[in-house]
């Protein structure tokens, strides 16, 4: 009875794939399943066999009834769609679909230019942590807790003396305290204030910069940004360095670029004025290096730094900073 059972089942499966139609494979379900089929007085006849095989047996049929199902409920779906598919033609001649690729955030492409350009200048690449000691976003920059500068960054604090952020310039004390001059370093990233508009988001990237070493002068500073300038802007673009404040550089300065909107006309984007501030600068302040052990009397230096949204806007004459935000894909796919 064993034998039987596996050998109906064998041969049905092999029937059932060798069929090519539904009416073919409806009559051969019903020559094994239906009321008089061969599964089926097979099932019946386990009664004559002795009690204690009938458990055995009962199962082995069982088993054999679900694949023989399966398998015609199966060949009947495949048959169905062959079916279905009959008829339509495919012209091999028409252009297939065309695959859409994605873009640099064009944050991400500023950023890589930004790098590019310093990197040839000789910089290296450095980067840290976006939550950061007190210490070294404020007090080893020569901002102590009393003093008046730390209102012009409204800061996000994690706790007592942890924050985030609010620029990139802790790198710079953290690079000095970890090497002796000469140090040349640009250090991008994601800084935090609390501030939100049209030109402003609580999150936003800056690009720090940093070289000391002997005999390091205004003049050096200056070549250095109008380089820059000129690569980023276009060679013929005017600026002028403006002065300024900041609590580690001494003197400092702000670069403004004639507007890349009204060519200095003056228009709403520059407030009339024809200069836009892109980013600033000074000599860094002596006062600094006593925090890394430098010696001022030796080493001299300047820093600056940009934000990387107010580029990417002058250079796409985009008026919204959130726009880089939104995940627009018309936006995005423009770049």
């Amino acid at each position: 009875m064993k034998q039987k059972i596996i050998e109906l089942e064998g041969k049905a499966l092999a029937e059932i794939e060798s069929l090519v139609d539904e009416a073919s494979l409806e009559q051969l379900r019903v020559s094994y399943l239906g009321k008089k089929g061969s599964l089926t007085s097979l099932l019946r006849s386990i009664a004559e066999v002795p009690a204690e095989q009938r458990p055995e047996l009962g199962q082995l049929v069982n088993k054999a009834k679900e694949n023989i199902t399966r398998s015609f409920s199966d060949k009947k779906n495949l048959l169905s769609a062959l079916k279905s598919r009959q008829g339509v033609s495919l012209d091999i001649t028409l252009p297939g679909r065309e695959q859409v690729l994605g873009t640099l955030h064009p944050i991400t492409r500023i950023t890589g230019e930004i790098c590019g350009i310093f990197s040839r200048m000789g910089f290296k690449v450095v980067t840290g942590p976006e939550v950061e000691l007190d210490y070294y976003n404020f007090e080893a920059l020569n901002i102590p807790k009393d003093h008046p500068a730390r209102d012009m960054q409204d800061t996000f604090y994690v706790s007592e003396g942890i924050v985030l952020r609010t620029h990139t310039s802790p790198m710079q004390v953290r690079v000095m305290e970890s090497q002796p001059p000469p140090v040349s370093v640009i250090a991008p990233g994601k800084v935090y204030r609390r501030d939100s508009d049209v030109t402003h988001t609580p999150m936003f990237n800056q690009v720090e910069g940093l070289l000391v070493d002997r005999d390091v002068s205004l003049g050096d500073l200056k070549g250095t940004l109008t380089s820059f300038v000129h690569q980023m802007f276009g060679p013929d673009i005017e600026l002028r360095f403006r002065p300024s404040f900041f609590p580690f550089t001494e003197p400092s300065a702000e670069v403004d670029i004639r507007c890349v909107m009204c060519k200095g006309r003056g228009c709403r984007t520059c407030s009339h004025t024809g200069w836009l501030e892109i980013l600033g600068s000074g000599m860094v302040d002596p006062a600094v290096y006593g925090f890394v052990g430098y010696d001022p009397e030796v080493y001299s230096g300047f820093a600056f730094g940009m934000g990387v949204e107010r580029i990417a806007m002058l250079l796409y004459g985009i008026e919204d900073i959130q726009m880089f935000y939104r995940n627009d894909i018309r936006f995005l796919g423009q770049f």
